[in-house]
């Protein structure tokens, strides 16, 4: 039967609790809640749930799962700054499903609005707390895929753009943390923060996006903004995929494969 209880705190602030029996041999192992994830996601849950009762949006079933899940995982994680990043993971439902609907399109502009308001906020505070580091950084654009995605999914589903775009920015925030993940798996270190061009690149994702369903929304055309669109979407995410080559390209050819599986550790990039 486990023995005594140990915290420790590790892993980019992450609270690890493991539990050890006779001679120190370890049990179990968790990940413990810390008072910024219990204050963040409790507060995230009970606007979510407030959100689903005056809205009454189609499949809330599938909705409450995901915010469930999300503040599941917003429990141990650090920090404010981590919290109000998650913010863009719970706003992504709402995205969904205002933007499938062309009568919530003016309330996806307001969300859109929003979710960039975060993006800049928890940097901010990131730094105004010491607290930036590696979980953070490899949250920030995970997070930014999440919404930018529910977004174009539920754009090209009301028929605002085509799906082949939609498929475009899935593929923006998809595609480096799949490759980071196989780094990762490779015993490698990829850099774990946005990129000069991640940054425009979500940052055009952002205005064109939240544009469109704002001029869809009042019944302005859409041609142009919609042209520009389907140019600068596509040419921003492969300059990015460039950038983020270029930024990881050690790691990518294995040059220095063995410093970093020694353990040293180097500051850096992701999306």
């Amino acid at each position: 039967m486990p023995g005594r209880r140990r915290p420790g705190i590790v892993g980019g602030g992450l609270r690890w609790t493991w539990w050890t029996g006779p001679g120190g041999r370890v049990w179990g192992i968790g990940i413990g809640p810390t008072r910024a994830g219990l204050v963040g996601s409790g507060c995230l849950l009970a606007a979510d749930l407030t959100w689903t009762s005056l809205a009454h949006p189609p499949d809330r079933l599938w909705l409450l799962i995901w915010f469930v899940g999300l503040a599941a995982i917003g429990v141990p994680l650090p920090g404010a700054a981590n919290q109000i990043t998650l913010l863009r993971a719970h706003l992504a439902a709402f995205a969904l499903v205002y933007a499938s609907a062309p009568s919530g399109l003016i309330a996806l502009a307001w969300v859109v609005v929003l979710a960039g308001a975060s993006d800049v906020v928890d940097g901010a505070v990131a730094r105004s707390l010491r607290r930036s580091g590696r979980l953070g950084g490899a949250l920030d654009p995970l997070v930014d895929g999440v919404f930018f995605g529910a977004v174009a999914v539920g754009l090209a589903l009301g028929g605002a753009y085509p799906a082949w775009l939609a498929g475009t920015v899935l593929s923006r925030y998809a595609l480096p943390a799949l490759a980071g993940a196989l780094l990762l798996l490779g015993r490698r270190r990829p850099r774990l923060q946005h990129t000069p061009m991640g940054q425009v690149s979500t940052l055009l994702i952002g205005v064109l996006l939240g544009g469109l369903a704002l001029f869809h929304g009042l019944g302005y055309p859409t041609a142009a903004l919609r042209w520009a669109a389907e140019i600068l979407i596509p040419a921003t995410a492969l300059a990015t995929f460039v950038n983020l080559f270029w930024s990881n390209r050690r790691e990518i050819l294995g040059a220095g494969s063995g410093e970093r599986a020694a353990g040293t550790p180097r500051s850096g990039t992701t999306p």
